[in-house]
This record gives structure tokens, sequence and C-alpha cells, in this order.
């Protein structure tokens, strides 16, 4: 049974973060080429821009999404009827579930740039995996999602 409103949702980097990493990367080129010459010049550009840009592509590209009766994070997913009590998690309370209460079973997606994160609970017994902490920018709506769906599988 699908759900009516899929969530989705992808923990990109904020445009803010991408200025500081081609500026820096630019700063490289620049000094690179300061001691190359001719044609040359260009070639640290040409290497370390699109590198930069690759790199702050691939740190963005985790995916969460509700849908057809599982919860997908990147690669992983859980069905459904395995997930139990779901949380919306601070940003202070994450640091703590991340350290010092941390249990080194959970699955942890954690991005340092988004603050708030959700727990999400695993009921499957067979698993040993307690729960699952994934940062979102929307606690609220993963965790309504996730409910929607749940409470759409049982009608």
């Amino acid at each position: 049974m699908t759900q009516p409103n899929p969530y989705r949702e992808r923990l990109s980097l904020s445009w803010w973060l991408w200025l500081p990493a081609l500026a820096v990367a630019g700063a490289l080129a620049a000094e690179v080429k300061l001691g190359a010459p001719g044609a040359a010049t260009w070639i640290a550009y040409l290497i370390l821009l699109p590198l930069t840009v690759g790199g702050l592509w691939w740190l963005g590209r985790i995916r969460i999404e509700v849908s057809n009766g599982e919860l997908r994070v990147d690669d992983a997913h859980i069905p459904l009827r395995y997930v139990g009590e779901v949380t919306p998690v601070s940003a202070a309370d994450k640091h703590d579930l991340l350290g010092p209460y941390a249990d080194p079973e959970a699955f942890v997606v954690q991005r340092p740039w988004i603050g708030p994160a959700v727990r999400v609970d695993v009921r499957d017994d067979a698993d040993p995996t307690p729960y699952w902490l994934i940062s979102t920018r929307h606690p609220d709506a993963l965790v309504a999602a996730l409910r929607e769906a749940q409470a759409s599988m049982t009608r």
C-alpha cells in the first residue's frame, strides 16, 4: 500500500557552506598558479574547482524517503512494520545521543551542518540495531510522515 503523500528530503549542504569551500579551492589554485609558467597556470583551477564541487555534492547526496511502506535513508531501508517509537531530537540531544549516550549498534546518519534529528526505534527482534538516528532539517514533518504511513498500513 502506498502512502498518499510520501516524504522526501535530501541532506544537501546549505548554499552558504559552498562559498568558503569554493573560496579555499580558488585560493589554493591561485597559489599553484603563482609557480606555474604559461598555459599551465589554469590547470590548478581546472582540477581543484570541479573536485571541490564534486566533493560538496557528494557530501549532500544522502536522501531520506518514506514511501511504499518503507523508511529509506541512503541505501538502508526498514519496513514500517518494524518501526517503533519515532521521536524528534533537538541538536543538543543529538549531541548526547552521538556521545555519552550512544549505542554502538545504532544506525546513525549524521550531518554536522544539520542540527535536529529523528530517533526511530526498531521493533525487529532479529535486528541487533536498537534505533536509527537520522539528521533532518524537518524532524516534525518526518515524524508525521512516518506516523501517517504506519496508520495507513493498518487501515
